[in-house]
């Protein structure tokens, strides 16, 4: 199967919302994650690739690229919100995806790869090893803070209410 990739532009934004609530469970708002875009779009460190079959949005990865002083770390990737649309898997969407993650990687002069999955995307587990990603002794802590997020942009900052 041919699959185009390519970084997300604010036409694929509705797509792409469309497929991260569906594999997700999530409920954005397009015109939420319009905004937030908005605001991304300038950042020379967050990218958002998509995947297209034919004139279908079908895969898609965010990637933030993490520029330190440390020499453990260098340069390196996170990725989030990695998926492929139910009806296009065991296609090797997601193997030409990572691939093409990885060539982006090498290309920033990242060393290091990491990847951030929920528990309950087992079958995603599977193919990350299958492309190298190895598990780490490490667990993921999140912590709210502030009041309910909304995207309004103001001053060039999202703002929380």
């Amino acid at each position: 199967m041919n699959v185009n990739f390519k970084l997300a532009d604010y036409e694929d934004i509705e797509a792409l919302v469309q497929l991260c609530n569906e594999v997700f469970l999530e409920d954005t708002k397009v015109e939420d994650a319009k905004k937030n875009f908005f605001y991304t779009q300038h950042n020379d460190n967050v990218f958002y690739l998509v995947g297209y079959v034919d004139d279908v949005l079908v895969a898609h990865a965010m990637i933030t690229f993490v520029p330190t002083i440390f020499a453990q770390f260098g340069m390196y990737a996170i990725l989030n919100h990695v998926c492929v649309s139910e009806k296009y898997r065991r296609h090797n969407i997601a193997m030409k995806m990572l691939d093409k993650i990885e060539q982006l990687c090498l290309e920033k002069g990242c060393s290091t790869i990491k990847l951030w999955s929920s528990n309950f995307r087992v079958p995603a587990h599977v193919c990350y090893q299958k492309f190298g990603f190895q598990k780490v002794d490490a667990q993921f802590f999140s912590k709210k803070i502030g009041k309910e997020f909304t995207s309004e942009v103001k001053n060039d900052k999202i703002r929380h209410e």
